[in-house]
């Protein structure tokens, strides 16, 4: 007398919705049916379906248990990919365990990488700066993200307050005396901290668009006429240097 449905679920451990599962996809061939209509698994298929659960604890996903077949001796390049795959899951699973150990430490924010995070959480940070770090995460490389992140546990300029408060309807001359004084700390700290500017490289042209295109929607247009006035300040010193 063959199992039913039910019955070889449990006798391989696993569930009713998990067998019907692999028929659908042609894990699993289709038993015989007795004369009143009822499925009977015999087996062979207890034997398969012990095979998949083998298999997918190993890691092998399904698509790969399909592509191995019912004719399992020694998939050599099946293993050795996986085991690869298993490695890198591995070292970002510690990774992860050894951030979320420095952030739970702290007390840091979950969003951002610990180099950003533990000096976002020092509460001197505007939201606009907090998230224009988050953006950065997607472009900076991680020698200028180490850098970015010791630039933002430096002590804060003078001028940074003032910026972070600036209104948007500020008067021209207001927003040139304060480019005026930024200039030389921001000069400073591009000397100290060379990488934490090389936000896109000079020929990725579409990276620096976009990265303009995050800058206007975080700053006001006061703050973006300070910065963009800094900015011309320092190119136009490189050049003279030059």
């Amino acid at each position: 007398m063959g199992w039913s449905t039910r019955e070889l679920s449990e006798l391989a451990g696993t569930t009713v919705k998990s067998v019907r599962h692999y028929h659908d996809i042609g894990l699993l061939d289709q038993p015989p049916r007795a004369s009143n209509g009822y499925k009977q698994y015999g087996v062979a298929h207890l034997v398969r379906l012990l095979q998949i659960k083998r298999l997918t604890a190993l890691g092998f996903s399904l698509a790969q248990v399909a592509a191995m077949g019912e004719d399992i001796a020694h998939p050599e390049q099946s293993l050795q990919t996986l085991d690869a795959e298993l490695a890198a899951t591995i070292d970002r699973l510690q990774r992860a365990r050894m951030e979320l150990r420095l952030i739970l430490r702290h007390s840091a924010r979950p969003d951002l990488p610990p180099e950003l995070a533990l000096a976002a959480n020092a509460d001197d940070l505007s939201d606009a700066d907090r998230s224009f770090a988050t953006y950065l995460t997607r472009v900076l490389s991680p020698s200028a993200l180490d850098a970015y992140g010791e630039l933002l546990r430096s002590p804060a300029t003078p001028t940074s307050a003032e910026f972070d408060a600036l209104p948007a309807d500020t008067d021209e001359q207001t927003r040139a005396d304060l480019a005026r004084r930024m200039l030389p700390e921001v000069e400073a700290l591009t000397e100290k901290y060379p990488d934490a500017f090389d936000i896109a490289a000079a020929e990725d042209q579409a990276t620096a668009r976009k990265v303009g295109a995050v800058m206007s929607e975080l700053y006001n247009p006061a703050q973006l006429d300070v910065l963009r006035t800094v900015a011309l300040a320092l190119h136009t010193d490189e050049s003279t240097h030059d």
